[in-house]
């Protein structure tokens, strides 16, 4: 069976009485007024369709657990429905349904059980779940005896110990190491590949970039926007300055190369322009090759006098992962007192050591090290610029390493050959 959910119009509010009488009264449908009533998510509505992997992000306090806890049957919705199909498997909060005083194993075989497992089956299932978690000795130590990372890989590892239908991953897995995240991350693409549906709630935009076909931006309990992950979490970012700056509006607009601009700010400096050249021609590049010399040209105007001026330039790839990123703060280049209808023109030369493929330029006009303080103007993928490999030998990845390969060859044997290696070393 496929998994599939379907979120329709749900809204969750917690409500204060003014007696139990009028609480018993409101399960019964009679009609009753709250004295109080507080909505944290308000006409919600999605779908995750078949294999399809969904990222839901937003601020702390956007309605992220509520929604969870409606999803998963915790807790109840005031309004709508939530409906799914198939076996679910789902990592909430931290040590969620563990019993503190049951061993490891003890909770792997009471959790499985009640994701209606049977006890053959577990049983079957077991030495995997331990071989993953990987917490050694500890798998039959009390739960209480965890650290959180080991509660997480315990946790993670039942859960996905047999492949579920629909998966959904809470912020949980941040509390594992690094290398258990990427342990963790290979099986749900595996799972992803299988035909798993996932839904994966995080503060983590990469890893939504990495693993979600779609992302949700949820703000003040409302889906505020759902589409592509690099609309949605560029979007997010925009809005996270807005309301730190008391921005101008976001725009955004996608073009037909599929990448997404993204444009905010408060206006007292913007890009005028942006190109990409050659750095001995002066020639506009829209196809680099690997190891060229190029060049930056951005151009600032300056609408209202500015104390202090930075440019920073991001290149991401066309996943959207980050493949460089500095300013003119880091490179001790800040400047002072820029008055009103100055331009500004910045230029940054740098070798293509990028590899093939689609890349883009994202520029940000702010005052300081981050656009979180004064953000004056930020685009991303203002440019796109496409690099292909015209005269290296073949390589693969998203740089080029100026790296060349040594051979030795000796005749006789192995150790003999140690031995006169170690022999010309000494001399």
């Amino acid at each position: 069976m496929s998994g599939e959910m379907r979120v329709e119009g749900v809204g969750k509010a917690y409500r204060v009485w003014g007696s139990e009488w009028m609480r018993a009264a409101s399960w019964f449908g009679l009609p009753t007024r709250p004295r109080e009533e507080n909505w944290v998510l308000r006409n919600v509505s999605f779908t995750i369709a078949p294999g399809e992997a969904v990222g839901v992000i937003g601020q702390n306090g956007a309605g992220k657990s509520t929604l969870l806890k409606l999803i998963t049957g915790t807790a109840q919705p005031t309004e709508g429905r939530v409906t799914r199909t198939g076996r679910v498997a789902a990592i909430l909060e931290l040590g969620m349904g563990f019993n503190p005083d049951l061993t490891g194993r003890q909770n792997a075989f009471h959790s499985a059980g009640l994701m209606g497992y049977t006890q053959d089956q577990i049983e079957d299932a077991m030495p995997g779940i331990e071989a993953f978690a990987e917490v050694g000795e500890y798998f039959d130590q009390p739960v209480r005896t965890y650290s959180s990372g080991m509660q997480v890989r315990v946790a993670f590892a039942v859960a996905t110990a047999f492949t579920p239908d629909l998966l959904i991953v809470d912020e949980a897995l941040s509390v594992g190491d690094s290398y258990f995240q990427h342990k963790s991350f290979d099986r749900m693409r595996r799972f992803r590949e299988e035909g798993t549906s996932i839904m994966l709630v995080s503060h983590s935009l990469g890893d939504v970039k990495a693993l979600c076909d779609r992302a949700i931006l949820l703000d003040k309990g409302t889906v505020l926007k759902d589409g592509q992950p690099d609309e949605v979490i560029d979007y997010y970012n925009a809005l996270i300055a807005r309301k730190e700056n008391e921005l101008l509006a976001v725009e955004q607009s996608r073009s037909k190369s599929g990448w997404v601009t993204t444009r905010s700010g408060t206006g007292q400096a913007r890009v005028g322009s942006l190109r990409l050249v050659d750095a001995a021609t002066g020639a506009d590049v829209a196809l680099a090759t690997v190891g060229q010399k190029l060049r930056l040209v951005l151009e600032a105007e300056v609408l209202s006098d500015i104390p202090s001026l930075v440019l920073g330039f991001m290149l991401r790839d066309k996943q959207g992962h980050v493949v460089w990123g500095s300013n003119t703060w880091h490179a001790q280049q800040v400047q002072k007192d820029v008055q009103q209808g100055e331009r500004v023109v910045f230029s940054l030369d740098f070798t293509c050591r990028l590899g093939p493929g689609s890349y883009s330029v994202s520029p940000a006009l702010v005052s300081t090290e981050t656009h979180l303080v004064d953000n004056f103007e930020w685009v991303d993928n203002l440019i796109v610029f496409d690099v292909m490999n015209a005269g290296l030998p073949l390589f693969i990845g998203s740089n080029w390493l100026d790296g060349t390969f040594a051979v030795e060859r000796f005749t006789g044997n192995a150790a003999g050959a140690l031995d006169a290696s170690n022999t010309t070393a000494e001399q």
